[in-house]
């Protein structure tokens, strides 16, 4: 059973990445990143998120978002249900490990203050909302 709640907290991981990339790439698609830019150098990478549209930052929010919601749920939902407060606390683990994630990305680059700010609000909500809709588990003799 431990095997199976880890298998499935780590599957729930694996999702939300793919997830926030996906929508990432879709941003990227629709606000191209400029040809030559350095995204090794932390100055230029700064001064090009200076000049993105909000439009541009909404994906951002948009996909960290959902990808904690969605593999928040995953987590959730392919852990075992022994228990009633373990689904939530699969969904949780997936929302600290994107939450940190978000800080670090917040950390090495800087953002305007309006979206550090959603950021920090919007993947711990995600992942309210993900625990909330998360499956619970009968008591046993129901």
């Amino acid at each position: 059973m431990i095997l199976r709640s880890t298998l499935a907290t780590f599957i729930g991981l694996i999702v939300a990445v793919i997830v926030v990339q996906l929508i990432e790439l879709l941003g990227h698609l629709v606000y191209p990143v400029p040809d030559g830019l350095d995204v090794y150098d932390p100055e230029a990478l700064a001064a090009f998120v200076e000049t993105l549209p909000p439009g541009a930052l909404l994906f951002v929010l948009a996909a960290w978002f959902i990808g904690t919601l969605t593999g928040g749920l995953v987590a959730a939902v392919l852990g075992p249900d022994a228990r009633p407060a373990r689904p939530a606390r699969r969904t949780w683990v997936v929302t600290a490990v994107l939450f940190g994630f978000t800080a670090a990305n917040l950390a090495a680059i800087p953002h305007p203050p309006w979206f550090t700010l959603a950021a920090l609000l919007l993947v711990p909500v995600a992942g309210l909302l993900a625990a909330w809709r998360a499956p619970r588990a009968k008591p046993a003799g129901d």
